[in-house]
């Protein structure tokens, strides 16, 4: 996701747009803070995403399909889908996962598939494990939604519609059956974009893919009558931008109904409820509301999640029912 400051710094100063979607464009891009990734309420459905470590973790094949409709009603609001799979091989020291994403923002989308290796040392009662994601981004920007006062402006002319670059993550992962925490950080090559430019044949950066740093760690409560709380955090950090945390509060009834509600440090209080059918499918829902200035000018984020999970090796000793 790109930085608005620097979209206003080599597209604006030489160019004039008056119509609503690059006002709103820029407007979005304003409170999103730097954060580069995209952001997600259900979290801890969706960890692989986060630290590729967590590969294998489930102890079998585990599926989830999300996607995320933010600040619905704003035109060229953030629109986000998220695909990750991951399984622990018969060689229980290694897991291997995947996961997809295609983030929309106004005139840019941005496309990452990433496949993950991680490898698992077993201690008696806990796990400890280290993983790598490898793959490629890829992002497009479509210089005429822009709609701007001047279609011959140079800096649109000698404008690149798409770049491909290389990408990498690296992640730890710790994990007991009542509780886990890990770190991780995404994007550790750094990449520099070249979208644009100021003169035919010369080339001017328009963004960085910066650093981003995750910290998360979760647990579970037994409160008895088949009730359990299941706190979590999710810590986020990337350069030029203030911390950000998820505070989660979850409750998971006869080990298939689950409500609770998410706080995100940026003015946002999210409400979560899933339900676990037969045979390993689930499906999950999250509404967010926001209080900030684009309170009045949306109608909350909404998110919705699919997961399907199985064993693929028809091992007897999956955890059963598992939190995490």
């Amino acid at each position: 996701m790109f930085h608005a400051s620097q979209l206003t710094f080599h597209v604006s100063r030489s160019t004039r747009f008056f119509p609503l979607p690059f006002s709103l464009f820029l407007l979005l891009t304003s409170f999103v803070h730097a954060q580069q990734d995209p952001l997600l309420t259900q979290y801890m459905y969706q960890k692989l995403e986060f630290n590729p470590a967590y590969a294998g973790s489930r102890e079998g094949f585990s599926a989830d399909l999300v996607t995320r409709f933010q600040w619905v009603g704003m035109e060229g609001a953030p629109r986000t889908l998220w695909l990750t799979a991951h399984t622990q091989l018969r060689n229980p020291h290694i897991g291997v996962g995947m996961y997809a994403s295609c983030d929309e923002l106004g005139p840019t989308v941005d496309y990452n598939v990433m496949g993950t290796f991680a490898y698992r040392i077993l201690f008696p009662g806990c796990r400890l494990a280290f993983g790598i994601s490898a793959g490629i981004k890829y992002y497009d920007i479509d210089w005429s939604a822009l709609n701007p006062k001047d279609p011959g402006d140079i800096e649109l002319v000698s404008g690149t519609r798409n770049a491909v670059v290389p990408d990498l993550d690296f992640g730890i992962w710790f994990s007991h059956p009542r509780y886990y925490a890990g770190i991780s950080s995404k994007h550790l090559l750094q990449n520099q974009l070249v979208v644009s430019g100021s003169s035919p044949g010369g080339e001017t950066s328009f963004t960085r893919l910066l650093r981003n740093f995750y910290g998360i760690a979760g647990g579970t409560v037994a409160l008895g009558g088949r009730l359990v709380f299941i706190p979590s955090v999710l810590v986020k950090y990337v350069q030029h931008a203030p911390v950000q945390a998820d505070f989660s509060a979850l409750f998971k009834l006869l080990d298939r109904f689950t409500m609770g509600v998410s706080y995100r440090t940026t003015q946002a209080l999210g409400f979560l409820v899933a339900v676990e059918f037969g045979k390993g499918f689930s499906i999950g829902y999250a509404y967010d509301v926001w209080f900030n200035p684009l309170q009045v000018h949306n109608k909350g984020s909404h998110e919705i999640r699919i997961g399907y999970e199985t064993d693929l090796f028809s091992r007897t000793r999956m955890l059963s029912p598992r939190y995490f």
